[in-house]
């Protein structure tokens, strides 16, 4: 399965499962970012860190690590 951190930039994405565990699954979740979820991803920096994405009419950055753990489709 695609995670979100392998999601090229300008295409959106529903989440499937977010992953991890204890506080840092909480705080992905406490983003907005919960399963059935469109997520659109609007940038990527060079090195592919932080992640901008617009969930659910906000703008987000995530970071790479925290991206890995999103699942989606």
């Amino acid at each position: 399965m695609q995670t979100l951190r392998e999601t090229k930039p300008g295409r959106s994405v529903r989440v499937a499962k977010v992953g991890g565990a204890g506080p840092v699954k909480r705080r992905v979740m406490e983003m907005g970012i919960t399963k059935g979820v469109d997520v659109y991803v609007r940038k990527v920096a060079p090195l592919g860190d932080p992640i901008e994405v617009t969930v659910r009419g906000y703008e987000l950055s995530l970071r790479k690590a925290d991206a890995e753990l999103i699942e989606v489709e």
